[in-house]
């Protein structure tokens, strides 16, 4: 089987798992509900989830434990991007091809929506205690929570998004390399360190596994968002589904424009290569995540 052919496998698999946690349309909030499923059914790489699966696979995992994160971790970043286009974050109407939450739902029902999926994401992630069979699955639960709630919020993502907003707003010379990193480190791989961390734990790996994989993660989110700012550049609304320019409109200091795109691109090269250092080091490699990172460095969208 091919690489594309796996990847739409494994794509296709998170993308049930997904769905199978995704509430129902009914009741009195059905208008929140509605929102929210349109958010994350709108499509997308579903890279989170299957980074997470394919972290369980690297480290010996077997059964369905890992699936209520998976899902989670979909919801969180869903949320996020909801968040980020409403009119006071970055004001953007088109998401993956089609028109983004607040422009069909009106912005306090998207403010609803993301309030809602972040917490429902809690609610789906807790169903791990309901398939744990043992008191290390249990554990591993647990612990899988912490490293969620901790990637996702004030000292990760929110965090993040936080040192994003407030750089708006310095002088373009304030905005530095270290700055910057933060931003990408925590805006962007947060999320990214929490799935392979995650999927490593659930599979009942030493903390040292976990810590060499939080640190190919950080390296594979950063190289991530430095391609996206690279693509903000060069890209297309056809090819991206999404406006480009959008960094610069909103006069954005942003990797790119800070280092130029040839040591951008060199970045993104470097940060892969060390990233695929440490996920060819394991024992029992697993090839369609390595060529899935790798790939990551040349995607157009």
């Amino acid at each position: 089987m091919s690489f594309e052919e796996q990847l739409r496998q494994r794509t296709q698999e998170a993308e049930q798992v997904l769905k199978q946690y995704l509430p129902r349309e009914e009741g009195y909030q059905r208008r929140v509900l509605e929102a929210m499923n349109y958010s994350v059914l709108a499509g997308g790489k579903r890279l989170r989830p299957v980074l997470l699966a394919e972290s369980f696979r690297l480290c010996g995992g077997t059964g369905k434990l890992a699936e209520p994160f998976m899902a989670a971790l979909e919801m969180i970043h869903n949320y996020s991007l909801v968040h980020d286009d409403l009119p006071a974050m970055d004001n953007d109407e088109y998401r993956r091809g089609r028109k983004t939450t607040w422009n069909v739902y009106g912005e306090g029902m998207a403010v609803l929506a993301g309030d809602a999926l972040l917490n429902y994401a809690f609610e789906t992630a807790g169903r791990a205690f309901d398939l744990a069979d043992s008191p290390e699955a249990y554990r591993a639960a647990a612990r899988s929570l912490q490293i969620l709630a901790q990637k996702a919020g004030i000292y990760g993502m929110v965090g993040g998004q936080c040192a994003d907003i407030c750089a708006e707003e310095y002088p373009a010379e304030q905005v530095t390399g270290q700055l910057l990193w933060y931003i990408h480190k925590n805006k962007t791989a947060a999320l990214i360190e929490a799935a392979f961390m995650i999927g490593a734990v659930l599979a009942g790996a030493p903390g040292e596994t976990v810590k060499r994989l939080e640190q190919a993660a950080e390296n594979i989110g950063i190289a991530f968002q430095i391609q996206d700012d690279i693509l903000d550049v060069t890209g297309s609304l056809e090819v991206l589904g999404k406006p480009v320019g959008s960094d610069e409109k909103n006069h954005k200091v942003t990797y790119v424009s800070l280092n130029g795109l040839e040591k951008s691109r060199e970045d993104v090269q470097r940060l892969s290569r060390e990233a695929l250092l440490i996920l060819t080091s394991f024992p029992q490699r697993n090839l369609f995540l390595e060529e899935l990172v790798t790939g990551l460095i040349t995607r157009e969208k």
